[in-house]
C-alpha cells in the first residue's frame, strides 16, 4: 500500500516561480528523500528502493545527484591518492577564480581532468580555452573541448558530507546507460542531474522519454540542495489531473 508522502519525514516539496512553458509549478510537486550516506559499491536501484519505493506513484519521474551516483561507483578519490603531474601543477593556477566553487581550480582537480580526458586533450582546451577568453572575450571553451567528464569533477573540501571531505568526485560513468538501466529495472523514467545553488541545472543522463529542457527548469532551484542534506533523489510528480 502506497503510503501519503506527506507523512514522510525528511520529504520537502519546494516552490519556485520561474516562467514555465504549459506548466506552472503549482501543477508539479517536488519531493527530496532522505537516504544514508551512501558509498562505493552501493547499487542505486537498491537505495531507491529502500528509501522511496513506497512513495513512488506512477508517472513520477526519479532524478538522481549525479555525485552521489559517482560516488557509489567508486569515483570519489582522496587527495593522498591522487599522484599529481606536472602538468596538472602547471595547468590549474590559469583557472578562472569563481565566487561559487573551485573546479579545476586546484591541482588535484586538474590531475582528475587529465586522467579522465587524457594530457593532450586538456592541454589542447587550455590553449584554445586562454586565447578565445583573452582575445575573443569568451568563456566556456575549456569545457567545451575538454569534455562532460571535465565539466562534473567537484574540487576536494567542497562536500560536507562525512566522510568525503578531503575526496575529488569526478563525474559518475556512463550516465546515460545507468539512467536507462535504472528505468528499466524500476520502472520510473530516470534522470541524472548536475544541479546547483547558483541556477546551474543539467541533465547528464536520461532514460527516453524525459523531456531534459522542461526538466532542468523545473530543477533549477535544486530543491534537494547543496549541504548536508543527504537527498540524493528526488521525486518529481506531475499533479494527476494536470495534461501536459
Amino acid at each position: 500500500m502506497k503510503q501519503d508522502i506527506k507523512a514522510v519525514p525528511d520529504i520537502a516539496s519546494h516552490s519556485q516561480s520561474s516562467g514555465l512553458t504549459n506548466m506552472t509549478m503549482s501543477q508539479i510537486k517536488r519531493f527530496p528523500i532522505k537516504t544514508r550516506i551512501l558509498k562505493s559499491g552501493d547499487d542505486m536501484i537498491e537505495v531507491i528502493n529502500k528509501y522511496a519505493r513506497d512513495y513512488l506513484m506512477k508517472g513520477d519521474i526519479i532524478v538522481i545527484s549525479e555525485s552521489p551516483l559517482a560516488i557509489t561507483q567508486g569515483r570519489a578519490i582522496n587527495i593522498k591518492d591522487i599522484k599529481l603531474t606536472l602538468l596538472a601543477k602547471f595547468l590549474w593556477r590559469f583557472v578562472s577564480k569563481v565566487k561559487y566553487g573551485i573546479g579545476l581550480r586546484s591541482p588535484y582537480s586538474m590531475q582528475c581532468a587529465i586522467e579522465e580526458c587524457g594530457a593532450f586533450r586538456i592541454l589542447f582546451a587550455a590553449l584554445i580555452g586562454g586565447f578565445s577568453k583573452f582575445f575573443l572575450r569568451r568563456k566556456g571553451d575549456f569545457y567545451r573541448i575538454a569534455g562532460k567528464q571535465a565539466a562534473l569533477i567537484d574540487a576536494a573540501f567542497t562536500t560536507t558530507v562525512t566522510g568525503f571531505e578531503d575526496c575529488v568526485i569526478k563525474g559518475p560513468l556512463n550516465p546515460e546507460i545507468e539512467a536507462q538501466r535504472i528505468a528499466d529495472i524500476t520502472g520510473y523514467e530516470i534522470a541524472i542531474m548536475d544541479i546547483n545553488d547558483i541556477g546551474g541545472s543539467w541533465v547528464i543522463g536520461h532514460s527516453k522519454n524525459i523531456n531534459t529542457a522542461w526538466l532542468e527548469n523545473i530543477m533549477r532551484d535544486n530543491p534537494q540542495g547543496q549541504s548536508d542534506e543527504l537527498t540524493p533523489i528526488c521525486i518529481v510528480r506531475i499533479i494527476p489531473d494536470y495534461k501536459l
